[in-house]
């Protein structure tokens, strides 16, 4: 069966929005899991889940020093979510079509018109993720890392004004770069893959669905947030469905936000 690269005309005009309500968002996530149950994509992510998180665990752990960075690492995969995710919109996408779906169709993303621009904007989030570790490690440094040598990381962490000092400057700062990564990407990598219409056109259409739905979209981030952190609890082994049915409700999402 012909693959459905070129089906999406691209229009010179930006994409129409659509107002959504909240309701869209739980659609999206019923149409997510189902993707999820039909196309099994788990063993993909713990494949390369649970190595990346030994490397930076076991390499945090011989740095020693390097310690302060875990929470910022673990955290800052969801800046690089999106990137993970094409393959899961491109099975969505797949199915919507009729067409044949497998966990190998995630590699598909790799033949789309739009590589280039995926790629593109793929960095930017690479870029975003490593400032956004420069950025917790100068807060660390302005804080904690003032504190005499020796001293229990753990213990002070919540036991010391330099501790709490971090907390709350290390979240509100991190939260800055999810808000900005949750704005900038949410409709534009489905969009790349859709529609080939440039980056910039694709992250205007992004921000665009955030001023024309902010309580929906906010909310969607919420819901984000919330499901990551559920599924990082049990050891991480969570995210290996939290993921996929995220990357898929995402793709569903879109459908209903991008005319």
């Amino acid at each position: 069966m012909a693959e459905v690269w070129t089906t999406t005309a691209v229009s010179a005009a930006e994409p129409a929005i659509r107002r959504i309500g909240l309701d869209a968002l739980g659609i999206a996530l019923r149409r997510g899991w189902s993707d999820f149950l039909e196309t099994p994509t788990q063993l993909i992510f713990l494949c390369v889940l649970y190595p990346a998180i030994g490397l930076v665990a076991g390499t945090l752990a011989a740095g020693g020093n390097a310690m302060h960075l875990f929470y910022p690492m673990a955290a800052g995969f969801a800046l690089v979510g999106p990137i993970a995710a094409l393959g899961l919109y491109e099975i969505s996408r797949r199915r919507e079509w009729g067409q044949p779906a497998n966990w190998r169709n995630v590699f598909d993303v790799l033949r789309s018109p739009a590589i280039g621009e995926i790629v593109a904007l793929g960095v930017v989030l690479l870029v975003m993720f490593f400032l956004w570790l420069w950025a917790a490690d100068a807060i660390w440094r302005a804080t904690m890392g003032r504190l005499p040598a020796g001293v229990d990381f753990w213990a002070a962490l919540t036991g010391t004004p330099e501790g709490r000092r971090m907390i709350l400057l290390g979240n509100l700062v991190g939260f800055v770069f999810a808000a900005a990564v949750l704005v900038l990407t949410t409709m534009s990598f489905p969009l790349l893959l859709d529609r080939d219409g440039g980056v910039v056109r694709a992250v205007s259409t992004s921000v665009r669905a955030f001023m024309v739905n902010p309580v929906p979209m906010t909310a969607w981030g919420l819901v984000v947030a919330a499901l990551l952190l559920l599924g990082s609890i049990p050891l991480f082994v969570g995210l290996a469905v939290v993921l996929p049915v995220l990357g898929h409700a995402t793709w569903h999402l879109y459908r209903q936000v991008v005319a």
